[in-house]
């Protein structure tokens, strides 16, 4: 066999390993579906008492909703933007269906996308926390606590900011 064979060989082989993520994609497919019946049992179980809760309950149980809304959006925004991106491209016409930014998200924008949903998440959960301060019917969080969040949630901003800078000197420098 020729060097060049066993390269080529080699190389297509190499070319074909992409396929071994395409479980790992049926895996977030999954965790999709574990958020979707986590979301329904929310709101079935607030739903009916829509007219004893307080003003400061709705709201944390609708932050809690839209938490889940973003951690699904984001799961949505991996599964489509790395299989295209790594795996295959989809190659069929979902027409009008088809989100603008399928195809167009490069590994830069999923990062992008990536930690700016989490700075929401990670926003909405710090906010729900100061908002259970002196709620009796809530666990309560200790300034500890309630510090570490902030400086967590202060540091997937800077995370942020700096990965943004990055790719901005980056696009600068071609």
């Amino acid at each position: 066999m020729k060097k060049s064979e066993i390269e080529d060989r080699f190389e297509r082989g190499l070319f074909a390993s992409r396929w071994l993520m395409a479980p790992m994609y049926l895996g977030l497919i999954i965790a999709l579906a574990m958020l979707t019946v986590i979301f329904l049992r929310e709101l079935v179980y607030y739903a009916p008492q829509i007219l004893t809760l307080s003003p400061e309950k709705t709201i944390l149980v609708v932050l809690t909703l839209i938490d889940l809304t973003l951690a699904a959006n984001l799961l949505l925004i991996v599964m489509f933007s790395g299989y295209e991106n790594f795996v295959s491209k989809f190659d069929f016409d979902a027409g009008t269906d088809r989100p603008e930014w399928m195809g167009k998200v490069d590994f830069g924008g999923l990062k992008m996308k990536l930690i700016a949903s989490i700075v929401a998440i990670s926003g909405i959960h710090l906010l729900k926390r100061f908002m259970e301060i002196g709620d009796s019917s809530s666990p309560a969080a200790d300034d500890r606590t309630l510090m570490w969040l902030t400086v967590i949630h202060l540091t997937f901003v800077v995370s942020g900011v700096l990965m943004a800078l990055m790719d901005w000197l980056q696009s600068r420098s071609k």
